[in-house]
């Protein structure tokens, strides 16, 4: 039996699947148009445990290149490159399957600046100057499938997300008032004029004067009618 046992081991499959295999450490590619500030993080990173920078690249353009030679786990990219930006090199990246998922982290503090990374797909956002503890976990959280912002960055989301909502409805329906988008919002996403009211801190009559005025701005003549129109356009799925 014993003479048998190196064809049975020749006969294990030669290319197992990454999952089978045991994980090694977090393969990190670093975007960032600084090589000193390259050379810190890329220090502060594998300084830590189970974390390896495998490339470096300083220009959006170098993104899909360097993705597709190194195979990076994840991508900690800088916002403002010399030949573009970080959020366009994130939506490319994104249409790739698999995609290595994007930690943002940038100089940029600023609501638009966030909101469009959320946008582009990314999966983090810190601003520089964030403590190497709060780097390392966010790099590790990213890598893993999760998604990570600063205290503060947090804080604003969920504000940022609903604005946007009602900047869209706005855009979609330019006849409306930046009240009247934000209540058929509310409408296509099935809420009634009271739950409305609450939801905007308003009166009930005053909801019901603007679903009085959106009728008559996009010519439909019932509620079920402007929640059609309202979600051929996109809105109300949230």
């Amino acid at each position: 039996m014993e003479e048998n046992q190196p064809a049975e081991e020749a006969r294990q499959p030669e290319g197992r699947p990454d999952e089978e295999r045991a994980p090694g450490p977090v393969r990190v590619l670093i975007v960032d148009d600084h090589p000193l500030f390259r050379e810190g993080l890329k220090a502060a990173l594998e300084s830590a445990e189970g974390i390896v920078v495998v490339a470096e690249a300083e220009r959006a353009g170098d993104v899909p290149e360097a993705v597709a030679r190194h195979h990076p786990d994840m991508v900690v990219m800088d916002l403002s490159l010399p030949d573009g930006s970080g959020l366009e090199a994130t939506r490319r990246l994104s249409t790739d399957q698999p995609a290595p998922p994007v930690l943002m982290l940038t100089m940029a503090d600023d609501d638009g600046s966030l909101l469009a990374a959320l946008q582009a797909g990314a999966r983090g956002y810190l601003v520089k100057g964030a403590g190497r503890e709060e780097v390392l976990h966010a790099v590790r959280t990213v890598a893993a499938g999760g998604a990570v912002f600063g205290a503060d960055v947090a804080e604003r989301i969920t504000t940022l997300l609903a604005g946007a909502r009602v900047r869209e409805a706005g855009q979609l329906f330019p006849a409306l008032t930046a009240r009247e988008a934000e209540v058929l919002d509310l409408v296509a996403r099935g809420l009634d004029n009271r739950r409305i009211a609450r939801e905007l801190v308003v009166a009930e009559k005053t909801v019901r004067n603007h679903v009085t005025h959106i009728f008559e701005k996009l010519h439909v003549a019932t509620r079920a009618e402007a929640v059609a129109r309202a979600r051929d356009m996109g809105l109300g799925d949230g």
